[in-house]
């Protein structure tokens, strides 16, 4: 096993995490339900946390594709790129989704406003994580490209010299 591995293994975590997340808080809102609404908040939290480790092991993962990706190297910048704002989305999900938790300690009812922004917030980290997991999923998969490369990147193409 090696680093791309264990990346393509830990970033499924936080995209799911956080889309589960968001919907259950959703529908825990919707029925004002205590207990829904707790456990969507933990959902977040630890894709929060997920997302942290999928960011740390993309280094590892660039490593091990170095250089086969060929003329989808700008895909691998945007990739990275698009990845630190996916972090401080999720971040900023289950950090909101903590304060929350922590607004209801001893029976004290949660913070509505902080619940809504946290959904909020969540729908967005969400979004931006599609937006991360397909521009790395780009990268195995030819396939699914939809965009072409930098004009710059193009003059690269397999049988051209740079």
């Amino acid at each position: 096993m090696n680093g791309a591995h264990v990346h393509l293994i830990v970033t499924h975590l936080p995209v799911l995490g956080v889309a589960f997340g968001t919907f259950l808080l959703g529908f825990g809102l919707l029925r004002k339900n205590r207990v829904i609404q707790q456990v969507a908040l933990v959902a977040l939290v630890l894709a929060g946390l997920a997302a942290g480790v999928a960011y740390l092991t993309g280094e590892g993962a660039e490593e091990a594709i170095e250089g086969t990706v060929g003329p989808g190297q700008w895909l691998l910048d945007r990739h990275e790129d698009a990845a630190l704002v996916g972090l401080v989305a999720t971040g900023m999900a289950g950090a909101l989704a903590l304060a929350v938790l922590a607004s209801g300690l001893k029976g004290r009812p949660l913070a509505k406003g902080l619940t809504v922004f946290t959904l909020v917030v969540g729908l967005s980290a969400s979004g931006t994580l599609a937006w991360v997991a397909n521009l790395g999923g780009q990268l195995g998969h030819p396939e699914i490209r939809t965009d072409q490369p930098a004009p710059e990147a193009q003059k690269h193409q397999v049988g051209e010299s740079p």
